[in-house]
């Protein structure tokens, strides 16, 4: 796992270095003194870095400046912010980044937030690991899983936002398309097929087939099959409860209705 460190203080850099190395010994940690340096370095060398641990009080770009950037460069990435000043939290999370440590750091915090962050990453049990909480993303063994149509990933979504429950083909083909006229009907359905096809072709390739359940004309999967922190927080595991900051399935506007419900239980119902 490759892990960016960036600070322009020589010695708050060091202490963040040491941190992360002692919370994850395996990791590659590359050290930075300005985010314009990092960036210019992803760039040309086309790092794909896992976790940013990125101060914000720096010369331009700053921390949140450089985080708009980064994510034009690694979507995926996750930032953690590490700065003495708690008044960049509410931009800090504005901009979407994973979480967010005061200094001085240690490695009991850097793992906390490792966890949070790379709450996608996969158990021993062999599950597919689904991250809901932000973009929806599968990842197989640490490696994000390749669909290759936008729609068939969409799907997947779908179907695990429905944790289980089965589909009807015009259930999925009202989500996916929007209202289809009868006339159009058979050709979406066809539509369908293909994804469904090129789906179980997706869990073929990794040995997951399994996950899929068709009967007739109804689509669902087997949740059990699944690491997911979407999952994971309604079964009350806290790291999962933790790592959800008010973001589901931002992709897709119809994850909203779910978003609104996670949003409730944790942010309204904790009030009361």
């Amino acid at each position: 796992m490759l892990i960016l460190a960036i600070d322009d203080e020589p010695k708050m850099l060091r202490l963040l270095h040491k941190a992360i190395g002692e919370a994850v010994p395996d990791a590659q940690i590359l050290d930075f003194p300005l985010g314009s340096v990092a960036l210019a370095t992803i760039s040309r060398e086309k790092l794909c870095p896992s976790v940013i641990f990125t101060d914000i009080q720096m010369p331009k770009p700053d921390g949140l400046a450089f985080a708009v950037e980064l994510k034009k460069l690694v979507p995926d990435a996750k930032i953690v912010f590490v700065t003495g000043y708690d008044e960049y939290a509410v931009d800090a999370f504005r901009l979407h980044t994973s979480g967010y440590v005061m200094k001085p750091v240690d490695a009991k915090r850097i793992r906390e937030e490792l966890s949070n962050a790379l709450s996608y990453m996969p158990d021993e049990s062999g599950k597919l690991s689904v991250r809901c909480f932000g973009s929806f993303e599968v990842f197989w063994q640490g490696e994000p899983l390749s669909f290759s149509r936008r729609k068939t990933k969409e799907l997947f979504a779908w179907l695990v936002d429905r944790r289980g429950a089965s589909a009807m083909a015009e259930e999925v083909i009202a989500t996916l398309y929007g209202d289809t006229s009868m006339d159009e009907l058979k050709a979406a359905k066809q539509k369908l097929r293909n994804l469904v096809n090129d789906l179980k072709s997706t869990l073929h390739g990794i040995g997951m087939d399994d996950i899929l359940i068709r009967k007739g004309s109804t689509l669902a999967i087997r949740q059990e099959r699944l690491d997911c922190d979407y999952y994971r927080m309604l079964e009350g595991d806290m790291t999962a409860v933790n790592a959800f900051r008010g973001e589901y399935m931002e992709q897709y506007s119809w994850a909203e209705i779910t978003k609104s419900h996670l949003y409730f239980e944790k942010f309204v119902n904790d009030k009361h």
